[in-house]
């Protein structure tokens, strides 16, 4: 096992040790999906659902969920934050469909769960959105103003002093919002889960099977070191590793999140009241992010990490945290009361981050029968459930709300090649950075750092919302 393995993932290694076997020689199937994680694993259980004579096969370039899907922090989120980005780009009613099949999405993987044995540690208990810095109050108000005028209410307002009093985060000086349809599983017992029933479905799984090529045409052919597949339809369901297509590499850039994970401390948490409370953000634009899991831990991580060269995920993704003392540092200063709980391991995790902050799905540009599904900007566990739903009825050719929405578009491309992408990449990056310090440190950026931040993709929250931040 790779000792850069995340805690989710070594936990559930211990005891489940079945590999499927590599692709070996030729072989064939009706669909083939690259990627073995929640997007590729959803997809082929959404195909078999509505075709079960369909021959689905997987290839995953290590074990499934060895990718982003088993190395993130696990909560469950729904695209009610990003309400004001889909109105963009799917129109009021798109919105709101989409708002409430994603919020719907997250009740259905617990149902998925329940009806098929898989002990996910599926937590209902929300997610708290917070501001650590009197500049970051408000940063919720675009979203939620977005919200009103289409009579939704998904978030809860709270005052500081009610955070601190219920929970115990005492360091959301500027209050916060809470949505309380959120949850938080353990992502690696959900992916390995999935695995599990996907299989038991009839669902063909290769794993250690790092594609080399794809080669297009009528009936596109995946190739492996070992073998190859052809298919009727190819679905691409790799996360960052996308960015190894030139027609996808414009439309996302490779970042990171930062994760690390406490011994048990419950007593501790059974104090604060936070034993069962909601996984909680900040408003960064680097976003910080800490949560409990069911054994009594806190999980706590950072976004905006190393980025990746011409989209390529390399050796500094496979590493304990890079910004470990940082991480640190900001998880003491929401949580005064932890500041004696330190982690004792620590991962990275790579992230496909779209410019809107949502996915984007469609087929791949001269290669209609090579669909992608991209972008899901490090909040996927939620939404890649919807996007099984998109990608299964772009397979099958089906007209309905799914292949129709909003999130269904080409992969325009919205970033400048190499080396460029990489130099304004890591000069943006730098400013985001020095604005978040400032205004924790209460002062005010100059307005060189504001220009670049306002050119920051979107993070947690929308566009609109970084960019009031920003000003």
């Amino acid at each position: 096992m790779s000792p850069h393995r995340s805690h989710w993932l070594r936990q559930v290694l211990a005891t489940d040790t079945d590999v499927a076997p590599a692709l070996a020689g030729e072989a064939k199937a009706d669909v083939a999906i690259v990627g073995g994680g929640f997007c590729g694993l959803w997809t082929a259980l959404e195909l078999k659902a509505l075709e079960p004579s369909l021959d689905v096969a997987i290839v995953e370039r290590d074990i499934c969920g060895g990718g982003a899907s088993g190395r993130n922090a696990g909560y469950v989120i729904n695209l009610w934050a990003k309400f004001p980005t889909l109105v963009d780009l799917c129109g009021s009613d798109g919105a709101v469909r989409l708002g409430r099949a994603a919020a719907a999405a997250v009740a259905e993987i617990d149902a998925f769960c329940r009806d098929h044995g898989i002990d996910a540690e599926y937590r209902p208990d929300g997610w708290l959105w917070g501001a650590t810095c009197a500049s970051q109050a408000g940063a919720w108000d675009p979203v939620l103003e977005a919200l009103a005028r289409h009579q939704l209410t998904p978030f809860q307002v709270l005052a500081a002093q009610e955070i601190a009093s219920r929970w115990g985060i005492e360091g959301h000086v500027g209050g916060g919002v809470l949505e309380p349809s959120c949850a938080t599983v353990h992502p690696a017992k959900l992916v390995r889960g999935l695995r599990r029933v996907a299989l038991a479905q009839g669902v063909r799984i290769h794993e250690n099977s790092p594609l080399v090529r794809l080669e297009r045409g009528p009936r596109p052919r995946i190739v492996t070191a070992g073998g190859s597949l052809a298919a009727g339809t190819v679905v691409l369901a790799m996360n960052a590793w996308a960015a190894g297509f030139r027609e996808l590499r414009g439309a996302f850039f490779v970042t990171a999140a930062e994760a690390a994970i406490t011994a048990p401390v419950p007593e501790l948490l059974a104090k604060m009241g936070w034993e069962n409370g909601p996984a909680a953000t900040d408003s960064r634009f680097m976003v910080a992010n800490y949560r409990t899991t069911r054994d009594g831990r806190i999980e706590f991580g950072k976004g905006g990490g190393v980025l990746a060269f011409g989209g390529t995920v390399g050796a500094k993704y496979e590493s304990p945290a890079h910004r470990l003392p940082l991480m640190h540092k900001e998880f003491h200063e929401a949580i005064p009361r932890l500041a004696g709980v330190a982690a004792i391991h620590s991962w990275v995790g790579p992230i496909d981050r779209s410019m809107a902050g949502v996915p984007l799905f469609s087929a791949l540009p001269g290669s209609e029968r090579v669909f992608f599904g991209v972008g899901f900007s490090g909040n996927g566990v939620g939404p890649s459930k919807v996007g099984g739903k998109i990608l299964a009825s772009l397979v099958l050719g089906v007209k309905d709300e799914w292949s129709t929405c909003g999130l269904v578009r080409p992969p325009t491309p919205a970033l400048p090649g190499e080396p460029f992408r990489y130099l304004g990449g890591s000069l943006v990056r730098r400013a985001v950075m020095r604005k978040d310090w400032i205004d924790h440190a209460g002062g005010q950026a100059d307005p060189i750092t504001r220009a670049l931040v306002a050119l920051a993709p979107a993070g947690l929250t929308p566009t609109t919302t970084s960019r009031r931040a920003a000003s």
